[in-house]
């Protein structure tokens, strides 16, 4: 049962025993409800290894936001224009408001969460359960979002991903993959993010370092505002874009269960990696407007990688491609650990599944993550576009909007869950820190797309519906005092590996067949010529005769 105390329970048993049985007491300890004997230091030892220390949580939160965000946004925001450096200057004050707040939530209280901890704690079991719906599936849908813009980088180096099919067989057997790293523990993630942040940062500070000898300032000038709009709406348009380049700002808050020492930690990983990830998307956004024309800037499909190659090259072009694909993808790998993480904190509340409580021996909810890659599975095939800007644009729009609620949520939850938490100038800081995060959030809702929006608001609503069935899970719990967890099934990790595999197979399958295809039909549709011989001239059927002649050149 949810706060049973194994010591006192072992002291119990002391005190029954005879004083010469006390050193064959075994240690113990809960687990799924139930009182069993440990199995030892290696099993804790095990987990505590796979713990992600100071400089991974930095890298972590700092990848999550860049994963897509600053390689796609430059050709979006230049639709407005570089008066967007208004606009990313107020996400940057924004995305700092609510990096302190879930840093100082986080200080007070490092719960495993994030913003459905911080919710439930403020607002009681219902807005809680309504929180982590809300974040899981905004999660789950964007997911699949980075999965879309790594492998369009892809695209150049690998001619087949242009196939719709293939394209979503390579996103499934991606997601599936990272799935399976972080079977693996909170350490292998921590160690793909860290390798791939370093990826995303070469070109990023690079381009915001060395792309200023190439900025003109004439030509960032001359695209100041193109909208057609006035300045405050310009602005307002772009705000939708930029805050989706600082979602992520609470990773490591949700992630605190497998981040080392998180009440120091998780603090300074939140405002860390909201920094790095805010001065790269300004300086760099900034220089490619003055390179890049704005007319070649609003058609292209690699900002960075044509500003690359203005300044240094097709080569440095292929580079920054290679290195955002890496980004991206590897981003995946830390979204993917908050998916996990999130639903297990509500499940092990009794407001979510029980299976997605369950763990392997790492200690990673790796039956709920299977669950995760099903959905996006099905979400990549139902999302299927000829071109990764129209699936990527449908993503990550919804997932903006529905990220935007557990944001205000957990801006406000500060002025509760602060009271008498700390001195009476802070609290009224702090206080009104929250509240700047949370307008800020709310005004980037008002920019949103309407028709999404409005049904983003009624799923909100609707949570109510799915709430009686959490109200009835607790009820069991309480009566029956079997807490949700256990141990999830080890044919998992190899269910996931082989999907990953058959995916990959699928992929080369179809994209072999079909270019065999075309092989075929082209040699079929060519007339047989002997080497040496002059091509036969095309004899064209003639006209019906119900048709008139077509008339001579000139008449």
């Amino acid at each position: 049962m949810r706060g049973y105390d194994s010591t006192n329970k072992r002291e119990e048993f002391r005190s029954i025993l005879p004083p010469e049985f006390h050193d064959y007491l075994p240690p113990i300890h809960i687990a799924a409800g139930h009182l069993r004997p440990a199995q030892g230091d290696a099993m804790a030892n095990s987990v505590s290894d796979n713990k992600i220390s100071l400089v991974p949580a930095i890298l972590m939160v700092a990848g999550n936001m860049m994963g897509s965000g600053v390689f796609m946004l430059p050709a979006n925001l230049a639709t407005a224009g570089s008066i967007s450096l208004i606009g990313w200057l107020i996400t940057m004050v924004g995305s700092v408001a609510l990096a302190l707040v879930f840093a100082k939530l986080a200080a007070i209280d490092p719960a495993a969460g994030g913003p459905y901890a911080y919710t439930r704690k403020a607002f009681g079991n219902y807005m809680g359960y309504q929180t982590n719906l809300i974040y899981w599936l905004a999660n789950v849908v964007g997911n699949v979002g980075l999965a879309v813009a790594g492998l369009a980088y892809l695209r150049h180096f690998f001619p087949m991903l242009n196939d719709a099919l293939v394209f979503a067989l390579a996103q499934i057997a991606v997601i599936w993959f990272f799935t399976y790293a972080n079977i693996l523990g909170p350490a292998t993630v921590g160690k793909i993010q860290s390798l791939t942040t370093g990826f995303a940062l070469v070109p990023i500070v690079g381009m915001a370092v060395l792309g200023w000898f190439w900025f003109n300032s004439d030509t960032f000038s001359a695209a100041w505002n193109v909208s057609g709009k006035s300045s405050f709406d310009a602005v307002n348009s772009t705000l939708n874009y930029t805050l989706w380049a600082f979602i992520g700002v609470e990773s490591a808050s949700v992630s605190a269960a497998v981040v080392r020492n998180p009440s120091r930690n998780v603090p300074i990983a939140t405002v860390a990696g909201v920094l790095i990830a805010g001065v790269c998307y300004i300086l760099s956004s900034s220089v490619i407007m003055g390179m890049i024309p704005n007319k070649d800037l609003i058609v292209s499909n690699a900002p960075f990688a044509d500003a690359a190659r203005i300044a240094l090259g097709d080569t440095a072009a292929n580079i920054v491609a290679i290195c955002a694909a890496i980004g991206c993808l590897g981003s995946l790998a830390g979204w993917t650990l908050l998916v996990g993480q999130t639903a297990k904190a509500a499940a092990d509340d009794g407001l979510f599944g029980a299976i997605f409580a369950r763990v392997n021996s790492r200690g990673v909810p790796s039956a709920g993550l299977m669950i995760v890659a099903a959905i996006m599975t099905v979400q990549v095939l139902a999302t299927m576009s000829p071109t990764a800007s129209e699936q990527f644009g449908k993503i990550a729009s919804i997932a903006v909007i529905m990220t935007l609620l557990p944001y205000i949520y957990s801006s406000i939850s500060i002025k509760v869950i602060g009271y008498k938490q700390m001195s009476h100038n802070q609290y009224i800081v702090y206080t009104v820190i929250g509240v700047i995060a949370a307008v800020y959030s709310l005004w980037a809702m008002i920019g949103s797309d309407g028709a999404q929006t409005r049904w983003s608001l009624i799923f909100v609503i609707a949570t109510i519906v799915f709430y009686s069935a959490a109200i009835s899970r607790q009820r069991e719990i309480e009566e029956t005092g079997h807490h949700p967890g256990g141990r999830a099934p080890h044919w998992i990790r190899h269910v996931t590996l082989a999907i990953t595999i058959i995916s990959l197979i699928a992929m080369y399958w179809v994209s072999v067949g079909r270019k065999s295809a075309e092989l075929i039909h082209e040699r079929a549709i060519k007339p047989s010529v002997e080497q040496g011989s002059e091509v036969p001239p095309v004899v064209q059927p003639p006209a019906p005769a119900t048709q008139p002649a077509a008339p001579a050149p000139g008449q």
